[in-house]
């Protein structure tokens, strides 16, 4: 177009006349000079203060689809103020803002309104006032319109406002209006604010500056001019009758009353004491005072010696059965001792080959096989996910903080004064482009694949997948402000603002896009876009962290900067997996360089997805010291304690070195033998099997070992008893007391198998086998090798007999009172704490203190605004391309106000009790905004070669033509036909919703186009703990549940129709739903067998069968307490534990129970004494030496048992997945 020279300014002589049916302005003068860069070119008007001109023929009718409020009856003449070419250009505008307003027809129809008085009104000199031009040299005399003054009635812009403030983004979860009100955003946007960013002609997309003036009723501006105060329709009216209102999710007025959720029920209470806590105090008192009131009723008696009676059915059976034990356990003892090298090499060959299936062990590191049953309703939910939508996002993650550096206060000529954090300062900034630099340009090796790998190979990079380069990948950093180039960085420019003039730079396009994101251009005379180098939006609340409020201002105090790298992730098997694994290997050598190189002036925390794998096996490797050094510990404190010394110069003769290396290697042989059946088995193994279960295997073998083994010592040769029946005779008093213990721990870790969590089910089943394995070895080896070194120490025979018989025959009955109500306060005090304890695993608990992954923890904990994303999945079966289906689904106009995506915004209301903060993102929503036919976006060939196919936005050709004629819901044939038109339509300015990168992963078709699967995209609030992750988890079933119910009334939808939430997170904390329960199921039919088994072996005897139980269940009630004390939450590791405990309880406990069942003083207290001092010194002596392991294998780290972090979750800290 001609150049325009600038002319004169302001004027009130430009508009002289103000009257109804004359213009201010009319035609088009070229383009304006003062605007350098305009995203899409357009003309400014002439100034002519003329009458209207009469609109006929094709004005006429473009003027009826673009104004219509303009058009007058058929009688009368209509009258405009605009050219054809205005008001094409004027289609154009409103089609553009109609692709972001459409779904709100009152929104977008007073919208456009706005413009068509502003353009066309046959009145526009009423309201308008023509402040600056400039000559047109084109045309000779004609003045081109730079400024002019729009005066409206305030009530009227505010109305129309409103209409517009509610309106969504379905892309982006986000307020339309945040890309309408420049640098305010949509927290701190006003109807003067909105009105001014339409007429900033730095806004890339106003040709002229536009000066609004907004008057309050009763106000008048003077000189003729009548402010504009035309119609407004509210967000709840329909336009027109073909018209819907606004939804509830666009318009809050249209929404129905919102009934908040209940309050949780609050704590049970009694009075003003705790509830729990008075009913066990009340227990308590009951319990003491049964007891104490029974001791003072057979005070002074004392218990005589038993009489000889009638001895009953059970009796008398349980005596034969104890009989019949001891017959075959003599025998064997005798028949072993007998041939002790045999047995040996037998024990030997079969441990060894059992041991032999090690070679196809399965080791098992990934949490998801570990900690989710392959059948649970997760991992169905997972394997759904990644089947049709392909493996979550991995994360790599850099957070940069500058504590106690000081900020600075920044006065924008354009933004105004703003506050700086230390963080956010240009060295810091050059520091972390230079850090992306590195990142951007480095390579990994794979070994696997035998190349180089780079970032663009591995990188998520949504809007060019196939053939991605360096800056197509999606990274999310706050530098992305300035597409992660230096130059730009550095840029500075001469603002004028008004009569202000200053010098604008990296500080105020920092300042507005914080607030406008979707920005292709700031205000500033710097003309940056704020979208990142990849074509995609940074979300501030994604790329800053530790800022106070959403407002600008508190975005520029953010205390830590954070970097997302985003990459492809892929199943286990997949070559590219290798790749991805490769590159994060490099990513954190440099990151770990980079945090050297800065260390003195920022603090850098840091994560890749591999991470917690990594962190895993360096843990191992640095355990297995510690766990020889107890072994080792073990191993002399056995040997020493099962020797008899007589003289210094038999300690080597007499200790028993030989016998304690045997019961180690027994331990191993069986652990190992266990392991190695299992892998046959096809079974895998985990680091909790290997570092937790040999020292469970050595705590019930070592007492059994010392049973044995000093009971042989006590036990002297009888008169005319060879060597071998000595040992038989020994080993049938004692082998079935072991018997009881091993056979009640194996039977109760079997049923401990019966979890569905996989890491407790081969635990329990390793464990079960190899104790059982363990008696066997000990009842084969460990004799033989008895018999072996008791020929080599030949000692004398004649040792001492058995305990002293008749102590205690004057003690009393009942024992000191002040133990047994130690006992009970116990137990209740632990009844108490067991409703404190916490249930889940909070993933800082799960590493070793020197991890560099507790920083980053910490860091992220502190810093992070926003959560995970939460995808609501539904299944096939579900009709979208009909009218009610769509409905159902959408939460634009017209949608069902109990719609998918409108029910999910309002959870979002309540985030405490939905945990959900974001609204979820809405293909179908988008996909109706893009058919649009006032808008550009879905257009196809009506001839030519291309006849029938898709015309993209960018495309001038005028053989497009629009794919609706006016605004309806699409037919089912052109829902299928246009649907992967968007989802493959790349967005732009002249189409922002465009499906590809937010879209065209979220739906999965088939062949035929029939829709398997879609996912709406959510995001959870910030959740720092594990009750906040299985909160979520819960909370977002509850809500899909209601959702599926919704659904499945639209007609044709199948009845197996769901929807289900889905986040990477939820397969490690659905755990938490039912381990409880689970658990205390799981530890209920532990003592089962224990009980049943205690009953057989020991003759019937229901009195010492249930004092087993009951001791066992008071341990195992004390450790949960302790645990309530001690702050250890209950897990999968903690009821892993607790099992273990089941079986250590039975090998304390049933060893002297059984001792005390057949001993023959006459008394019950001299049957106790004489089972204390007689087995309880043993199992004492035994299990000291256990005690080595308790904080042996956890490598000082705070972990549990075994030290496996594979209970921990991995971080999913980008809301870009």
């Amino acid at each position: 177009s001609a150049p325009i020279r600038c002319h004169l300014g302001a004027s009130p002589s430009l508009t002289p006349t103000h009257q109804a049916g004359v213009c201010a302005f009319y035609g088009e003068c070229g383009t304006n000079p003062e605007v350098n860069v305009s995203l899409v070119p357009s003309k400014v008007p002439c100034l002519s203060n003329t009458p209207a001109r009469v609109a006929s023929g094709a004005l006429l009718a473009l003027l009826r689809s673009v104004c219509p409020e303009l058009v007058r009856g058929d009688n009368d003449t209509t009258r405009v103020c605009c050219s054809y070419g205005q008001l094409v250009a004027l289609r154009l505008s409103v089609g553009l803002s109609g692709a972001v307003l459409a779904r709100c027809p009152a929104c977008a129809r007073n919208f456009a309104n706005l413009y068509c008085h502003n353009i066309c009104s046959p009145d526009q000199s009423l309201f308008t006032n023509v402040t600056r031009v400039a000559d047109y040299a084109l045309v000779p005399g004609a003045r081109a319109v730079l400024e002019y003054q729009l005066f409206y009635r305030a009530r009227f812009a505010e109305a129309a406002f409103a209409s517009c403030q509610g309106v969504r983004l379905p892309a982006t979860g986000g307020y339309a209006i945040a890309t309408m009100c420049g640098r305010y955003g949509a927290q701190l946007c006003t109807a003067q604010r909105w009105l001014d960013f339409q007429g900033d002609k730095n806004n890339g997309l106003a040709p002229l500056q536009i000066d609004f003036q907004l008057l309050p009723n009763g106000s008048e501006p003077g000189q003729g001019i009548a402010p504009l105060d035309a119609p407004v329709w509210g967000c709840d009216q329909a336009p027109s009758a073909d018209q819907e209102p606004c939804s509830c999710q666009d318009c809050a007025r249209a929404c129905p009353p919102v009934v908040p959720p209940s309050d949780p029920p609050p704590p049970f209470r009694l009075g003003e004491a705790d509830g729990v806590l008075v009913i066990c105090i009340l227990i308590f008192a009951v319990l003491a005072l049964v007891f104490l009131v029974a001791v003072l009723c057979r005070r002074g008696t004392a218990e005589v010696a038993q009489k000889p009676r009638g001895r009953g059915c059970s009796e008398r059976a349980g005596d034969a059965w104890h009989r019949a034990l001891e017959r075959a356990f003599r025998w064997w003892g005798t028949a072993v001792a007998t041939h002790p090298v045999a047995v040996l090499v037998v024990a030997v060959l079969a441990t060894g080959g059992l041991s032999a299936g090690l070679v196809t062990l399965r080791l098992t590191t990934d949490p998801v096989e570990l900690w989710s049953a392959p059948g649970s309703r997760a991992r169905q939910e997972k394997a759904f996910h990644d089947r049709h939508f392909g493996p979550f996002l991995r994360t790599n993650q850099v957070i940069v903080t500058a504590p106690g550096r000081p900020g600075l206060t920044y006065d924008s000529v354009v933004l105004g004064t703003k506050n700086f954090s230390g963080v956010l300062a240009e060295d810091v900034l050059r520091a972390l482009l230079e850090l992306q630099d590195t990142l951007a340009a480095t390579t990994a090796w794979a070994p696997g694949a035998g190349r180089n790998v780079s970032l663009q190979d591995v990188c998520y990079a949504p809007l060019n997948p196939t053939e991605p380069s360096v800056g197509d990948c999606a990274v999310s950093s706050v530098t992305q402000y300035f597409q992660n180039n230096g130059s730009r960085l550095a840029l500075t420019a001469l603002q004028e603002d008004g009569k202000d003039k200053g010098i604008v730079d990296w500080h105020d396009h920092l300042m507005y896009c914080v607030n406008s994101p979707l920005s292709f251009k700031d205000i500033t005379a710097l003309q940056l876009s704020c979208m990142a180098a990849y074509g995609g939006p940074v979300f501030p609340y994604i790329a800053l962290g530790g800022y106070r409020g959403t407002g600008d201002s508190e975005y520029t105090e953010a205390e830590a900067l954070i970097v997302t790298y985003s990459l492809n992730n892929f199943e286990a098997g997949d070559p590219r997996l290798e790749w991805a694994q490769s590159w994060e290997r490099r990513f954190l050598q440099v990151v770990r360089d980079f945090q050297r190189q800065h260390g003195r002036n920022l603090s850098v925390t840091f994560m890749a997805e591999r991470s917690l794998e990594d962190e895993i096996n360096r843990t191992s490797g640095e355990d297995i010291p510690v766990f020889a050094t107890s072994y080792l510990v073990v191993f002399v404190y056995i040997a020493l304690a099962l020797g008899e010394y007589t003289a210094w110069r038999r300690v080597l003769v007499e200790s028993k070195v030989t016998l304690a290396l045997g019961g180690i290697l027994v331990v191993l042989g069986a652990t190992l033998a266990s392991m190695g059946l299992l892998a046959l088995l096809g079974l895998p193994s985990s680091l909790i099997i290997i570092e937790v279960v040999p020292f469970l295997v050595l705590a019930v073998g070592a007492d059994n070992i010392f049973i044995f083994v000093q009971e042989f010592q006590v036990r002297g040769r009888e008169p005319g008893e060879t060597r071998e029946q000595h040992l038989g005779r020994v080993l049938a008093q004692v082998a079935p007391s072991m018997l009881l213990c091993s056979l009640s721990e194996a039977v109760c870790f079997l049923l401990g198998a019966l979890s569905s969590m996989p890491a407790v089910r081969t635990f329990a089943l390793t464990a079960a086998l190899a104790i059982a394995f363990d008696f066997v070895l000990q009842m084969s080896g460990f004799v033989a090798l008895v018999a072996l070194d008791n020929r080599r120490q030949e000692v004398a025979p004649g040792g001492t007999g058995g305990a002293p018989g008749g102590r205690g025959e004057g003690a009393r009955r009942a024992p000191p009172p002040p133990q047994v109500l130690l006992f009970l306060f116990l137990a209740c005090a632990a009844l108490f704490l067991l409703f404190q304890v916490s249930v889940g695993l909070d993933q800082e608990l799960a590493l070793p203190e020197d991890s560099y992954m507790l920083q980053y923890f910490s860091a992220l904990n502190q810093y992070l605004a926003v959560g995970v994303p939460t995808y609501f999945i539904t299944t096939g079966g579900y009709n979208f391309s009909s009218a009610n289906g769509t409905n159902a689904i959408c939460s634009s106009a017209g949608c069902d106000a109990d719609s998918l995506t409108q029910t999910i915004q309002l959870a979002t209301l309540f985030p405490n009790v939905s945990y959900l903060a974001i609204p979820a993102t809405s293909w179908v929503d988008d996909f109706l905004d893009w058919l649009n036919p006032m808008g550009h976006c879905c257009r196809f060939h009506q001839s030519g070669p291309d006849e029938g196919e898709f015309c993209p936005s960018t495309s001038s050709d005028l053989n497009c033509q629009q794919c609706l004629q006016w605004m309806r819901r699409p037919t089912a044939e052109e829902f299928q036909r246009f649907l992967p038109w968007f989802l493959q339509d790349r967005p732009n300015l002249q189409c922002a919703k465009g499906g590809l990168g937010a879209y065209d992963t979220a739906v999965s078709m088939d062949a035929n186009g029939t829709i398997l699967a879609s996912r709406f995209m959510a995001y959870q609030r910030p959740l720092r703990t594990s009750q906040e992750f299985t909160a979520a988890l819960r909370a977002a079933r509850a809500l899909a549940e209601r959702i599926t119910h919704t659904l499945r009334r639209v007609p044709g939808t199948d009845p197996a129709f769901r929807v289900f939430p889905y986040t990477v997170t939820y397969v490690y904390y659905e755990q938490y739903l039912t381990v409880v329960y689970e658990g205390l199921v799981m530890l209920a039919l532990c003592l089962v067998p224990t009980f049943a088994v205690s009953f057989l072996l020991l003759g019937m005897d229901l009195r010492s069968s249930l004092a087993t139980l009951l001791t066992i269940a008071m341990v195992l009630l004390d450790t949960v307490g302790c645990m309530a004390l001690w702050g250890v939450p209950y897990n999968a590791v903690a009821l892993i534990n607790l099992v273990a405990a089941v079986g250590i309880s039975v090998e304390f406990v049933s060893h002297i129970t059984c001792a005390f069942a057949h001993s023959r003083q006459p008394t019950r207290v001299a049957r106790a004494t004489e089972a204390t001092v007689t087995m309880g010194s043993k199992v004492g002596t035994g299990d000291t030496g256990d005690t080595c392991w308790d904080g042996g294998d956890t490598g000082g780290s705070p972990r549990g048992p075994g030290g496996d972090t594979a209970g921990c979750p991995p971080l999913v800290a980008s809301p870009c997945r």
